[in-house]
């Protein structure tokens, strides 16, 4: 059973709406493997506090190549969360602040839902604070602008993670930095316009929807300093 997270730096409907490359390798990796022509399509807009902009702007995208849904958790919902998401192709998280959006989850049982689905084969995906959460932990802003260690990820991928590597000025030092003073575990960073596909905890491939977009393995060296070392990429274009 193949357990496979798509972890997005930046991009998809959001950040790229006239750009779908990224977007639609996720439903191309589902159709393969759930088998199903027009997957179904959970999104979760926890980190936005369910901004009804976002979720009609991810129905926009999505409701013509999916039987697209998506899971409130700020108004009353009867539903089982568990079988709703075991019943989905794929789940994807939209970006705002992460440890909000993880403590949400963690009072209504969301971490474990989607620890089952992944463990059952739903394609778990996202950007920003949607790429973050599957990792152990990473660079998050949100206690401010000043990015500091996320306290506790789903550890779906072990390791740490640092989104938006390229699309923010202080991304790249401030990782090298927390990875130097081991306050990081070593880890993946992703440019926006890069996803890196992992199969349980092994990176499978890295995709761009951009020609120079990159993704780099970080950890520290034996003199204690960052290395930084580029992960091959495919671009969808």
């Amino acid at each position: 059973m193949n357990r496979t997270v798509v972890a997005m730096g930046g991009g998809g409907f959001s950040m790229e709406p006239d750009n779908p490359l990224l977007d639609d390798h996720v439903i191309a990796l589902a159709r393969v493997r759930r088998g199903r022509d027009r997957p179904r399509v959970c999104f979760l807009a926890t980190a936005s506090g369910d901004s009804p902009m976002y979720i009609a702007n991810f129905y926009a995208a999505f409701a013509r190549k999916s039987e697209a849904t998506h899971l409130p958790l700020f108004v009353r919902d009867e539903r089982d969360i568990e079988a709703f998401l075991l019943d989905q192709d794929v789940v994807y998280v939209g970006g705002g602040n992460t440890e909000n959006m993880l403590a949400v989850w963690r009072v209504h049982g969301v971490d474990r839902a989607l620890r089952r689905a992944w463990e059952a084969g739903v394609v778990m995906t996202g950007l920003s604070a949607g790429s973050l959460c599957w990792f152990e932990t990473g660079t998050t802003d949100s206690f401010g602008r000043s990015l500091a260690p996320l306290s506790a990820g789903l550890g779906f991928v072990p390791g740490s993670h640092s989104p938006h590597y390229d699309g923010e000025e202080t991304r790249r030092p401030r990782y090298h930095q927390l990875v130097e003073d081991g306050a990081l575990p070593a880890g993946y960073a992703a440019d926006d316009g890069a996803a890196l596909v992992f199969d349980g905890p092994d990176l499978v491939e890295v995709v761009t929807s951009r020609p120079t977009a990159r993704a780099y393995r970080v950890e520290r060296g034996p003199d204690g300093r960052a290395v930084e070392t580029a992960v091959p990429v495919r671009y969808l274009g």
